[in-house]
C-alpha cells in the first residue's frame, strides 16, 4: 500500500487518495505467447486441426475405461477416439459441453456475454505504469494498459450483450461509448483532453454468471462432479485466464492425475 503522495511521485498526472503498487506487474506479447505454446505442443507430438468443429462426443466402452468417440466436422470431417477429453473452449465451452452425450444438462452452466471495449490514446502515454481504478460490477474497470510498443489503451468497459449464441457477437467498437470512457478515465487522470481517444478493439468475457451477480471464479469440472471418466470441462475462464494460463494447465494436470489414481 502506498499513499496518494507516493503514487503521484511515481505518476505525477495520477489523481488518487491511495494505491496498491505491484512492482512485478508487466505486459506480455499474447500472440507471441500463444505461438510459443503452439510450438512446444507440436514439438511434443501434438497436432492442431483448425476449422474442425466438434459435432458430437459420446462415451464408449465402460465408464471405467473413459474413452470417447468424437465426430469432427469441417472440410476433412473425421471420427476419432480419445481417453481424455478436455473442453477448454472459452466462450464456446458451455455450447460444446451440450454436444457431449451422457453429460447432464443441469451440469452445464449458462453462458453470458459481456463485451469489453477498448479505446486507444493518441500521442505519448502520460504514465509508465499500468493504472487500475476500483473494479466495477462485471469487470476490472476502465484501466490504462500499455502495449509492447508503449502505446496507451483504456478499457475494458462492461457492455452486456442480449444474445444467446456467440455467433451473434459484433466486435465493432461503437465510438459513442467513448463518452463514458472520458468520464471514467478522468476520475484518475483529470488531464485527459477531449478528442484524445479513438475506438480500438473489443473482446467478450467468457462469463457463467449473469449481470449484477457476484463475480464468478474459474470452474474446473471433472469426473468427481459429472461421473464421466476422462472428461474435464473448464468454464468461466475470463481475465486473468491468459495471465494464469500456465498455472491453470498445472492445476488441470494435477486434477487429471488425481482422477486417474482414484479410478
Amino acid at each position: 500500500m502506498i499513499s496518494g503522495a507516493q503514487a503521484r511521485a511515481l505518476e505525477p498526472q495520477l489523481q488518487c487518495e491511495a494505491a496498491v503498487l505491484s512492482s512485478s506487474t508487466g505486459v506480455v506479447d499474447s500472440h507471441g505467447l500463444m505461438l510459443s505454446l503452439l510450438g512446444g505442443f507440436e514439438d511434443a507430438g501434438g497436432m492442431v486441426a483448425y476449422q474442425s468443429p466438434l459435432l458430437s462426443a459420446k462415451p464408449i466402452g465402460t465408464n471405467a475405461e473413459g474413452s470417447f468417440e468424437l465426430t469432427i466436422g469441417g472440410a476433412d470431417g473425421m471420427i476419432i477416439q480419445t481417453k481424455l477429453l478436455i473442453n477448454c473452449a472459452g466462450l464456446s465451452a458451455p455450447a460444446l459441453a451440450q454436444k457431449i452425450e451422457g453429460l447432464a444438462i443441469d451440469r452445464i452452466p449458462k453462458a453470458y456475454f459481456a463485451k469489453g471495449n477498448y479505446f486507444s490514446l493518441s500521442g505519448k502515454s502520460p504514465f509508465s505504469h499500468l493504472i487500475y481504478p476500483i473494479p466495477e460490477p462485471g469487470g476490472l474497470g476502465v484501466h490504462l494498459t500499455l502495449d509492447m510498443g508503449g502505446q496507451a489503451k483504456f478499457g475494458p468497459d462492461v457492455e452486456w450483450l442480449d444474445i444467446e449464441d456467440e455467433s451473434r457477437i459484433n466486435y465493432t467498437v461503437d465510438p459513442k461509448r467513448g463518452e463514458g470512457f472520458y468520464e471514467a478515465v478522468r476520475r484518475y487522470w483529470p488531464g485527459l483532453k477531449d478528442g484524445a481517444l479513438q475506438a480500438d478493439y473489443s473482446g467478450v468475457r467468457a462469463k457463467i454468471v449473469p449481470p449484477n451477480a457476484p463475480a464468478g471464479d474459474f470452474y474446473f469440472e471433472g469426473p468427481q462432479q459429472h461421473r464421466l471418466h476422462g472428461l474435464f470441462n473448464l468454464y468461466g475462464f475470463e481475465s486473468p485466464g491468459l495471465t494464469s494460463c500456465l498455472a491453470i494447465a498445472g492445476y488441470l494436470k494435477m486434477l487429471i492425475k488425481e482422477s486417474a489414481s482414484i479410478d
